[in-house]
């Protein structure tokens, strides 16, 4: 019996273009009839979930920030967050700077990002749809990133895109030197940086013991390595047929790619 269902954005239920299969939106309402909750569980804030998700009656919580946040999506109230220390994202940022990368602060109010890094988003190669979701969810300041850190109360992810394959060796190796951090990325030029303990899976999982939902009887989709922690916990691990060959390995099944409406041509048996 399917109760939850968690489903990545980007290249998972959103096309590549940055909008929604018609067919996806239609398996909400599917969804809503038969008492099913869908959960968005995605890196990015709650502001970029989209609004068609938000406002929806199957949706009631929403993952963001790869796990770091968890919201009750009807009140805006934050009911789960998991911080990175100060000392960690400080001795992170110092291990990074002097390479061609972004210093992106993931916190309840939003992202941001110094202006000084404005350039380098026009740099990186990315699809520009995805460049355009990326900056629009930015809030960039006046100030450098050392000083928005020390400005900041409280940060829950760190998202650091990769200018050249040395920031990209560089940011890996400071992230895995550090027990105390998780990272994974969604797109090949980024690193995505929480705690430990604050991941697409361990969201899924104390979601669920809140909700008195079994894990067993839960569904997640994803495309990308930040959705691996979260297909090893669900009880129905579904890999987009566009996902990368590492996330496959760690799915049960395969639905058809995100532009074709995967999620809903893999939901739709199960929910009628």
């Amino acid at each position: 019996m399917v109760r939850l269902v968690f489903i990545d954005m980007d290249d998972t239920f959103v096309g590549p273009d940055k909008t929604i299969p018609r067919d996806n939106l239609r398996i909400l309402d599917v969804a809503a009839e038969r008492g099913v909750q869908f959960v968005p569980c995605t890196g990015r804030s709650l502001r970029g979930v989209p609004r068609e998700l938000v406002t929806h009656p199957s949706v009631r919580h929403a993952v963001c920030g790869g796990g770091a946040l968890v919201y009750d999506v009807r009140s805006g109230e934050i009911i789960r967050e998991v911080p990175i220390a100060k000392e960690l994202v400080r001795s992170l940022y110092e291990d990074v700077r002097d390479q061609r990368v972004t210093f992106d602060l993931f916190t309840p109010e939003g992202v941001f990002a110094s202006r000084e890094h404005l350039p380098l988003y026009n740099q990186i190669e990315m699809t520009e749809a995805t460049r355009r979701m990326v900056v629009s969810q930015r809030t960039f300041v006046e100030c450098d990133t050392e000083e928005l850190i020390e400005r900041t109360p409280t940060i829950c992810r760190v998202n650091v895109l990769f200018g050249d394959e040395r920031g990209r060796r560089v940011t890996w190796d400071a992230v895995e030197a550090r027990p105390e951090l998780f990272g994974a990325s969604s797109i090949p030029m980024n690193v995505e940086v929480t705690s430990a303990e604050a991941t697409k899976g361990t969201a899924l999982v104390w979601l669920c013991e809140r909700l008195g939902v079994d894990v067993a009887d839960t569904v997640a989709f994803g495309d990308s390595g930040n959705d691996v922690a979260m297909l090893d916990v669900a009880g129905d691990a579904v890999a987009m047929e566009n996902a990368s060959p590492e996330v496959k390995a760690h799915a049960r099944h395969v639905a058809p790619r995100c532009e074709l409406a995967g999620v809903a041509r893999y939901l739709e048996p199960l929910l009628v």
